[in-house]
């Protein structure tokens, strides 16, 4: 099963440094050094379709995979993003995804921002 919104801000807001605002016509975003890693929104079909940033290694295993696709507009400008969608990922397998989105986000942040944020 899926999470709902309440569970991935939830889940997100679990995470170290993290702000959420709602933007882009009501999408739940989420951002760490002010740099997003996570999108509640665009979703296809009844279920929340929740977007986030993967490897290498991610896009290969889900960009083919049901319940996933390359993410709308960011994919398409050659970024690795995913949107999980319906029945896609489960609960325990789009947190370990989220909590990797949101280390990869971090680590590109500047060595000055991730000391100001503690991370």
């Amino acid at each position: 099963m899926p999470l709902t919104y309440r569970e991935f801000n939830s889940f997100c807001g679990s995470l170290p440094a993290t702000t959420y605002v709602v933007q882009w016509g009501g999408a739940h975003v989420w951002k760490v050094g002010g740099k997003v890693f996570a999108i509640g929104g665009w979703e296809r079909g009844h279920h929340p379709g929740i977007t986030f940033k993967v490897s290498e290694i991610g896009w290969e295993i889900l960009r083919e995979a049901e319940g996933c696709r390359p993410a709308p507009y960011l994919a398409s400008r050659g970024m690795k993003w995913i949107q999980s969608y319906d029945t896609g990922l489960g609960k325990r397998e789009l947190k370990q995804y989220l909590k990797a989105s949101h280390d990869l986000v971090a680590a590109g942040l500047s060595r000055k921002k991730r000391a100001e944020l503690g991370l």
